[in-house]
């Protein structure tokens, strides 16, 4: 004997509703076990390097899932057909993602960055950490906000610079920065 069953639209756009919202509490409770996943490639890759917030993000999938078929479902409740309904669900579901993707893109520019270009380190004021004799290498270290970089260095002039001796970081030529007296 098989049992018929019948499924109301209203059922399935609560269905759908929590299906999404199972989803989000997923997302948010394993998102930092899994490398919070993204499906594109500008918001990032399957190891979780993020380099910015997609539009295919899990998170906010999960609420344009949500919001479809919380708003399909209240459509329906007001007795709008299916059509309609799945309309008002689509309007409403690409509203709060659409809310929840510039709340996470206005969240992610707010981060500081930590990362130094060796561009920075132009005109910088360093210490001689290893002695440049002349002709020769050596190595200096700058601070750049919390953080010291070390740098092999040659003189720019070619004359050698003593160890603990302040210099003027004036180019960069491949990994060495090319320094004078300061």
């Amino acid at each position: 004997m098989f049992i018929l069953l019948s499924f109301s639209a209203f059922g399935i756009f609560l269905g759908i509703a929590a299906f999404g919202f199972f989803f989000l509490l997923f997302s948010l409770l394993a998102g930092d076990l899994f490398g919070h996943g993204e499906f594109d490639a500008h918001g990032g890759d399957v190891h979780g390097d993020t380099h910015g917030v997609g539009f295919f993000s899990t998170r906010v999938l999960s609420v344009f899932v949500t919001a479809f078929g919380g708003f399909g479902a209240i459509g329906i409740d007001l007795g709008y057909g299916i059509e309609l309904s799945t309309v008002l669900g689509l309007v409403g579901g690409m509203f709060f993602g659409g809310l929840i993707y510039l709340f996470a893109s206005f969240l992610y520019n707010q981060q500081a960055s930590s990362d130094i270009r060796t561009s920075d380190l132009v005109g910088s004021t360093a210490q001689v950490s290893v002695a440049i004799p002349q002709g020769g290498l050596g190595q200096v270290r700058v601070r750049m906000g919390e953080s010291v970089i070390e740098k092999i260095a040659q003189s720019q002039d070619g004359a050698g610079i003593p160890a603990n001796a302040l210099v003027k970081i004036e180019s960069i030529v491949g990994e060495t920065v090319q320094v004078r007296r300061a």
